[in-house]
């Protein structure tokens, strides 16, 4: 199910990622869900893809590259 809002990011989400990083896992999420026909592992594989791209974790936290 595509995500509306940030609050209703999967809890490994929303508790470590920074608000914008959010935002970047959630389109890429709903995008990727309908671009694979409801596949949602491969959605959160996406998601997580779209993160890394601007984003990388340093020791605890995720931080703009």
């Amino acid at each position: 199910m595509p995500y509306a809002s940030n609050n209703q990011l999967p809890a490994g989400v929303r508790d470590h990622l920074p608000a914008h990083a959010q935002d970047i896992y959630r389109e890429a999420f709903n995008h990727a869900l309908t671009e694979y026909g409801g596949d949602e592992p491969r959605a959160h594989r996406v998601a997580w893809g779209a993160v890394e791209h601007k984003y990388e974790k340093r020791g605890d936290q995720w931080v703009a590259k």
